[in-house]
């Protein structure tokens, strides 16, 4: 076989691995989802070595989806970190044997302080099974491993199994983007749905008009303010707005007679607003849906408070 081949079956391998998985899905994992949706304090992932991996990207996972969650090696439990452990907590222990010393010698402590257990392995005969609450079943026929020694199809059943477990607490949960985003503020989901109006709204040398000025002039203002449109205020209220493009059909209209009319002549009385406090997220969707390339700010009173152009809502 050549390197690409043996690659290849390796991926269907771990592949079939996951699908493996589904068959074995039973009334413990829907026990699992309830018990951490009933959760009133933490839950605690562990494991060791390989299997500690796999569970610290669960435990990051699960937090970042809503449910408050951490992990921690069970060796560091033996020097001071069952502090943080406590009743209302919940305790996913991952090894795939269900025989690991380390992890077993854990389990008393964890039982002691009355803390239920989510067992994952790949041995539900295994004693990790048997002290669990519930267990989750994730054994494999072999590892991608052309040994069947180096954890690879095991691990990748046991973090599909973690991941099942975060989209089905997400599902319980009605997890939103906006829940999303506050959990990821520094990711571009997190700026979108976060960032306001207010945060990237051009307020300085807009350019501001006047509904019975000539069109000639505007020209000159709409030029200067580098935006492509003119905003017609009246009392400091938006009472229209014109674009370049509204400017060139309009002297293609009326050719020499264009500089005779006026800006009201071909203004949008009704050109699209938001508040200052409209996410961005919301306003790529109205220039979407409308095919436009800014939107006004205005306050309550449609006064007009500054211009956000699609450039702005490129985080």
């Amino acid at each position: 076989m050549t390197t690409k081949e043996i690659a290849i079956q390796a991926l269907k391998e771990e592949a079939q691995a996951i699908l493996d998985l589904i068959p074995k899905m039973d009334n413990d994992f829907e026990r699992a989802v309830d018990m951490i949706m009933e959760c009133k304090g933490k839950v605690i992932v562990t494991g060791v070595g390989k299997s500690g991996h796999i569970g610290a990207k669960i435990a990051a996972t699960l937090a970042s989806t809503g449910t408050p969650s951490f992990f921690i090696n069970p060796l560091d439990v033996y020097h001071g970190d069952l502090g943080v452990m406590s009743q209302g907590d919940v305790v996913v222990a991952i090894s795939n044997s269900g025989q690991t010393d380390e992890l077993l010698r854990f389990i008393p402590m964890v039982l002691h302080m009355q803390i239920p257990i989510i067992g994952m392995s790949g041995n539900p005969k295994s004693l990790l099974a048997k002290y669990s609450t519930c267990h989750l079943n994730v054994s494999v026929e072999k590892e991608a491993c052309p040994l069947n020694l180096a954890p690879t199809s095991s691990t990748t059943a046991t973090l599909a199994m973690g991941d099942a477990l975060a989209i089905a607490l997400m599902e319980k949960r009605h997890f939103r983007p906006q829940d999303f985003a506050q959990f990821h503020p520094g990711g571009e989901l997190g700026k979108r749905l976060l960032t306001t109006a207010q945060d990237v709204m051009i307020t300085e040398n807009m350019p501001l008009l006047s509904a019975n000025m000539h069109l000639g002039e505007a020209i000159i203002h709409v030029s200067k303010g580098k935006l492509g449109l003119g905003v017609a205020v009246e009392d400091g209220k938006i009472a229209g707005l014109i674009t370049d493009g509204d400017i060139r059909r309009a002297m293609e209209k009326w050719q020499a007679d264009f500089f005779n009319h006026t800006v009201e002549d071909i203004m949008t009385r009704t050109p699209k607003t938001v508040s200052p406090q409209a996410k961005i997220s919301d306003i790529q969707k109205i220039m979407n849906k409308h095919k436009i390339h800014n939107v006004l700010v205005v306050d309550d009173g449609n006064h007009l408070m500054g211009i956000v152009d699609r450039y702005a809502c490129v985080l």
